[in-house]
This record gives structure tokens, sequence and C-alpha cells, in this order.
């Protein structure tokens, strides 16, 4: 366990893998791909630096190879604003990366090369306790329970530490099941979900986790877990947001030809984590969620196109824009 005093507390922490994304610059078959993009690519970094550009103070952590594309990962997210100073290092295994594969106007496929990856070693030991306990939100996603039994007892040791210091949990399920079966994937997020304060399913989510495809339905089974909060996602039709108390449908945000909706899911649990910061109503926070993941998908790539919030807010006619 690293002992070390962290004074400047920040709002939200997240905690996760991230990768170095390539891109390639034209569609087809990799095999005819000369040229890429490189950026990265990380549920939970994409959510750290959302709030980031929100006007949040955040952190994240995760373990990096000690070489130049894990130093890229930290070069860019620290440029973000967001605080990498809990990042853990391993000159013994490398950093994760992917490859997209794009054709026009479907979603891209997409190539993983993270098997043995330093993410993927995250351990107990690596965890900061102090720095955890020291955030109100701790922000993590179904992705790294999956990599690793080490990578799932550290979440699981991390959401200990947070529920101890009355730290909110919050939870975006994101199953990746090139990573897990179904059955491991149902025990593992199921367990975690009940341990959530606040959580993001979808709705492919709910019929794989529940079997249930109403999210009425599916936001109503989370509650029965003991989850105080929960924003089920629906796409381009929004939302349906729930804290027992309030009850309500959300209207989304139409993107008639999205560029990229990689992202989207991330930009929409910043966005309404963001709301709950600042205090907004449960609509508000929706709304604001809606907002953030319509406009993630305007932008080629997993986070270039999150908003600040003075962006956010002319898109949602909220403030109004001036061009020159």
């Amino acid at each position: 366990m690293v002992q070390v005093v962290y004074n400047d507390n920040r709002e939200v922490i997240t905690f996760g893998e991230t990768m170095v994304l390539f891109n390639p610059d034209t569609t087809g078959p990799l095999r005819y791909a000369h040229h890429f993009s490189k950026s990265i690519a990380g549920a939970e970094s994409n959510v750290a630096i959302a709030l980031a550009r929100l006007g949040h103070q955040v952190g994240w952590f995760s373990k990096l190879g000690d070489d130049e594309f894990g130093r890229y990962i930290q070069s860019v997210i620290r440029g973000e604003g967001v605080d990498v100073s809990r990042v853990v290092t391993d000159s013994t295994a490398s950093t994760g990366l992917l490859f997209k594969e794009r054709f026009a106007h479907v979603n891209p496929n997409i190539y993983y090369y993270r098997k043995h990856s330093a993410a993927s070693l995250f351990k107990i030991e690596d965890l900061d306790y102090n720095y955890i306990s020291s955030a109100k939100i701790f922000h993590i996603t179904g992705i790294t329970p999956a990599l690793s039994a080490s990578a799932r007892e550290a979440v699981y040791k991390a959401i200990e530490i947070a529920k101890k210091n009355n730290v909110l949990v919050s939870f975006d399920p994101n199953i990746r099941l090139k990573l897990w079966s179904i059955d491991e994937a149902k025990e593992v997020l199921l367990d975690i979900a009940k341990k959530a304060d606040i959580i993001f399913p979808g709705i492919d989510e709910g019929r794989i986790l529940l079997g249930l495809e109403d999210p009425i339905e599916i936001t109503e089974a989370f509650h029965g877990m003991g989850c105080k909060t929960i924003a089920t996602k629906l796409g381009k039709d929004g939302c349906y947001v729930s804290n027992q108390k309030e009850k309500t449908f959300v209207e989304g945000y139409v993107i008639e030809k999205p560029e990229d909706t990689v992202g989207a899911g991330d930009g929409f649990a910043a966005g309404f984590l963001s709301g709950l910061l600042r205090g907004d109503s449960l609509h508000g926070c929706a709304k604001l969620a809606n907002a953030v993941g319509a406009m993630a998908t305007l932008v080629r790539g997993d986070m270039e196109g999150f908003p600040t919030l003075t962006q956010v807010k002319e898109f949602m006619g909220v403030n109004q824009y001036i061009d020159r």
C-alpha cells in the first residue's frame, strides 16, 4: 500500500486502463491502411478528461509500461488538466495498444493488443488509500475487473476504501465480452453494482446482466440491489433516470450524422456526475449528460469531442453562441 498524504482533494477520482489508439486515415480493412493518427483510449480516463473540461478537479490512475507509449498517455491526460500523480509505471510490462478498422457509416472494428499489459498487472499494493478517500466520487467501469484477477481484487479493495470513507461509488458496467465470458461478467458486474451508489447501464447491458430491455424495469432492478441513483442510457433517445424520489425520461439530442460514437457513454457519465457535483436536479443532470454524450459524437476520436462547460451550454441553448 502506498502511504502518501494527499491534501489537495479531487472531486472525482477514476481508475482504469488507458491504451494508445491508432486510427487509420482511410476506411477499409487494416491490411490496406498505411497511415494512422495516434491518440489515447480508455473509458475511465475519458470520464476524467470530460470532467476536467467541464471545470472539475479530477484525478486518474492506472499502471503503465515504462515506455514511450506510457509516457505519451501520461502527457496527454496531464495536459487535459487531470492529476496523474498516482499512476504506477512497470518496467517489466508494456503499455497496451489498440487499432481501429473503419468502414463507412458503421461503428469501427477494434483490435486490442493488451494481453499481459502493465494495466492488467495492477494489484492492491498499487493503490493509494488516502488518494481514493480524498475524493467526493470514485468512478470505475466493468473493464478493469475483466483484465485480470489482480486488477479485479484491486477494484474491490478500492470500492471498500471509498465506501469506508463516504466516497460515492460511480459505476459504468461497460461490458467487454472480448475480455471474459457472459457468465463471469454477470457474476462480477452485478456484485459491483450492489456496492455502487450511481450506475450507468445501457439497454444492451440490461439485457446481458438482467435479461431485461425495458428501461424502467432495468432501473427498478438496480434499485432493488441497493443502488441509489441510476441513469439508464437510451442512445439518441436520451435516458431514463431515477433516484427513487424522482423518476423521469429525459429526451436526448439527435445528431444526424455522428462522426464517431465511441466515448459518448463516457461523456454521458461525466455530464451526469458534473451535474451532481454542481447540485443540479436529477433532470438537470440528465440533460447535461445527454448533451455531453451527444457532443462527443461530433468529433472523430474517443475523447477529442468532449466539450467545455461554455460549449455544452451553447449546444443546449442555455448560453447564446457568439461566433465573432
